[in-house]
């Protein structure tokens, strides 16, 4: 439906972005091709395919579904190709081994997601892979954490929970002036409001289960990245069969039609809520990129289309203390995930960092006391209304 070239805008792209006019029924939805396998008329065609050539051949190497999948993706993220996988942990695990043997090392930040801390903490030294994680706003440590034999630079940026930011241009240039390769989360900001390629970033990561598909209904995973490099990842995935089901798959491609409109909301509630909790006697800190009390305002400022719909925030008083605000919502809910269309709030002490000992966390900023929002697309003055009173009943 219409060209390339009249796709520009981001409402626009949503939309109509790797969803062409179906030329054989007419249908304006892209179809599920909902099978294990692809079958041939011909014995000679078998080699081809095989190769990735032509044709498809099994639903866990290739899908059509799929593929429409990772080409909207790798669109919206400025990429030549990209790998969609059951989970975000899928997509972020695969793309590390693709890359990654045994004896080579890398360098991450403090500040990550705690599946992700997991396996760079834990999981790739118990395999042979050295790992360091360095200060996530200290461009100095990480430069000094490099080595001979360092692979991979993986950094998040903004960062889950605590919304601090990494120099995506500065850390491109780290990694590639030692032979490394940079890897960037970008769930957070999502493509609407970041595109790390455009900085230099070589593989960008998504957990599509958030902003990409929006309505809290599957779990997935893609990565974005050059085609020679998506194609490498595409095969260590064959051998991890951590491939995206063409259902799911089909869910997300029709989340992405909304996600410019949502992400824009979003950003907009996040700032609103940032603002007002800035000024309550029972907030300590509020962390959101929006604000200009935020350390890295200006980098947000530089490297962000917009601050995102991710905030966090340390209730005072005790645990307990935040635990009764989260209990207390009546608009928001209590649960793990984001980037739904429904405000979540969380505890990441208790709920998404507990892979972390307590001094970890409290070296990266996380206390007991603080609460992560994933800011929905409700009404702002109902989401300020609601915030307040259950601030009041904390």
């Amino acid at each position: 439906m219409g060209t390339k070239a009249i796709l520009t805008g981001d409402s626009t792209r949503s939309v109509h972005e790797e969803e062409p006019y179906d030329e054989e029924t007419g249908s304006i939805i892209a179809p599920i091709y909902e099978t294990a396998t692809f079958g041939f008329t011909k014995a000679e065609e078998v080699p081809a395919a095989i190769a990735g050539k032509r044709g498809w051949v099994y639903s866990r190497w290739d899908n059509p579904t799929v593929v429409r999948l990772e080409r909207k993706v790798a669109a919206f993220e400025k990429g030549e190709d990209g790998a969609a996988f059951s989970s975000g942990m899928a997509a972020i695990s695969t793309s590390l081994f693709s890359f990654l043997k045994k004896g080579d090392h890398v360098v991450g930040i403090k500040d990550l997601y705690g599946g992700t801390f997991s396996m760079l903490h834990s999981v790739l030294p118990g395999i042979g892979i050295e790992t360091v994680l360095v200060d996530t706003t200290d461009p100095d440590a990480m430069s000094d954490a490099v080595k001979k034999n360092t692979k991979i630079v993986y950094i998040e940026s903004p960062t889950n929970p605590t919304l601090k930011l990494v120099d995506i241009r500065k850390s491109t240039r780290l990694a590639h002036d030692n032979g490394a390769l940079l890897l960037i989360d970008n769930t957070f900001a999502s493509p609407i409001n970041q595109n790390p390629i455009e900085l230099g970033a070589d593989v960008v990561l998504h957990s599509a289960t958030k902003f990409l598909n929006g309505h809290a209904d599957l779990i997935a995973g893609v990565a974005v990245s050059s085609k020679e490099r998506a194609h490498r990842i595409k095969l260590t995935r064959r051998e991890f069969g951590g491939t995206l089901d063409p259902l799911p798959a089909w869910l997300v491609l029709r989340g992405m039609k909304t996600m410019a409109i949502r992400v824009r909301q979003q950003t907009k509630n996040a700032q609103a809520i940032a603002e007002f909790l800035s000024g309550h006697r029972k907030v300590a800190r509020v962390n959101y990129p929006g604000l200009k009390s935020h350390p890295q305002h200006s980098l947000a400022k530089r490297q962000m289309k917009g601050f995102g719909g991710m905030l966090s925030f340390e209730v005072k008083g005790t645990m307990k203390t935040a635990m009764r605000f989260t209990e207390s919502l009546k608009v928001g809910s209590l649960a793990a995930s984001l980037g739904g269309v429904e405000t979540l709030v969380s505890q990441p002490s208790n709920m998404t960092h507990t892979q972390m000992t307590a001094k970890e966390r409290a070296d990266t900023e996380i206390p007991d006391t603080l609460v992560r929002v994933s800011v929905g697309i409700e009404d702002e003055e109902d989401l300020l209304k609601d915030f307040g009173r259950a601030l009041d009943s904390a």
